[in-house]
């Protein structure tokens, strides 16, 4: 009897972002410079463990069979502190992450479909011609521990 294997190898790439610009205002930058059609998801990503939710664009070339999403790490909350006694009461913010190991990568932009490697580096060079992008690189899937949050 022959067994059969699955391999289910990541059939996406990921490349990080670092930019101090909201989200929306990006994703037009990238629409504008990239000629893509970025839209906003009607539901950001959230997970039952977490208050976080992480706003997601999405942009479904189906000419080439490619999906792209352009997906904020930082979620920063505000919390309100009815409490202003002592040292620590007050106001303050709270910052959760998507992928929490890649901190410092402000946004991800996922790549579904196709063999594009050559591609990938098209795309990155073309992200850091955006002068609100402050650097754009490849990052490895094999690096990172919660890649189960960029399944969707």
């Amino acid at each position: 009897m022959q067994l059969l294997s699955c391999d289910f190898e990541d059939d996406y790439s990921l490349i990080g972002i670092h930019s101090t610009e909201e989200d929306y205002r990006l994703a037009y930058l990238i629409n504008k410079h990239l000629k893509t059609k970025f839209n906003r998801f009607k539901h950001p990503l959230d997970f039952k463990d977490s208050d976080a939710e992480f706003p997601l664009f999405e942009y479904k070339d189906e000419a080439n069979f490619m999906n792209y999403y352009l997906i904020n790490n930082k979620h920063i909350q505000y919390v309100n502190n009815t409490e202003t006694g002592g040292l620590f009461g007050g106001n303050y913010t709270s910052t959760s992450y998507l992928i929490p190991e890649k901190k410092k990568i402000d946004f991800f932009l996922k790549i579904e479909g196709g063999d594009h490697e050559n591609y990938i580096q098209e795309i990155i060079g073309n992200l850091k011609s955006i002068s609100q992008i402050i650097t754009s690189y490849s990052v490895e899937l094999t690096t990172l521990k919660s890649k189960d949050h960029l399944i969707f």
